[in-house]
């Protein structure tokens, strides 16, 4: 441990101490819930993350069904727009939109995420229609400040030509519900993902811009700890999301 005045942390050989003990302990979690016959009844507590604006959307749609198959099990689930540590901060599963950075976790693809530039029809009465992404340059973009990519939006266009544009404007967030509601007000163009935006582009308030100019999608994962033996509640919950993203 590495003590101060205001804080206590691990060290780093404390962190991998911390790490192995706690798949140790799931692994012989696992081989009791194997001796006692219950692999195919998970039970007990299942701590999930996932980001704030999907968890919304549609993550939490998807845990009732997940409950009534598993009546022993209770679901927490925490939603943020950050990178948590599953294992220092105690998660089981977590659910990740875009680029995997941590490759000690095991990731099972879940669904592609579209997503796509928008802004409100008032917006662009008052500012114009960008025709190709160079345009961008001379409108308020709203960028959402967590990306893998340093927050370059990249199109490719209907004859092969690519476009890297860095979106500069007077909004960044961390979240994706702000930004929709900054651009619905007229602020600006938002990118953002389908789950987000479906709603508004089906009654109007928000429209494509650039519909020829496409954006590269967004893989979808749950991921959990590399453990030999995956506990059965994990197992159950992301065999479910697969199934439910599926359908």
């Amino acid at each position: 441990m590495t003590r101060t005045t205001r804080r206590v942390s691990l060290t780093d050989p404390g962190r991998r101490y911390l790490d192995r003990g706690r798949r140790l302990l799931a692994e012989f979690a696992e081989a009791e819930t194997e001796a006692r016959g219950e692999r195919a009844a998970p039970r007990g507590t299942l701590r999930v993350n996932g980001p704030v604006s999907f968890s919304r959307a549609r993550l939490g749609a998807a845990i009732p069904s997940f409950l009534a198959k598993y009546p022993d099990l209770v679901v927490e689930l925490t939603v943020n727009d950050r990178m948590v540590d599953l294992i220092e901060e105690g998660f089981d599963v977590a659910v990740r939109i875009g680029r995997l950075a941590d490759s000690t976790l095991v990731a099972r693809r879940l669904a592609d995420v579209t997503v796509q530039p928008v802004a409100s029809p008032g917006y662009l009465a008052a500012h114009g229609t960008p025709t190709r992404p160079e345009e961008l340059a001379g409108h308020c973009c709203l960028a959402y400040d967590y990306s893998g990519d340093g927050g370059i939006w990249r199109f490719s266009g209907p004859d092969g030509q690519t476009a890297a544009i860095r979106p500069r404007g007077a909004l960044r967030a961390n979240n994706g519900d702000i930004l929709v509601e900054a651009a619905l007000g007229g602020a600006g163009i938002a990118v953002q993902p389908g789950f987000i935006l479906d709603d508004h582009l089906a009654t109007g308030r928000l429209v494509r811009v650039l519909p020829e100019w496409n954006l590269p999608g967004l893989a979808l994962h749950a991921v959990h700890h590399q453990n030999r033996h995956v506990a059965a509640k994990v197992r159950a919950f992301v065999d479910h999301l697969v199934d439910w993203f599926r359908d």
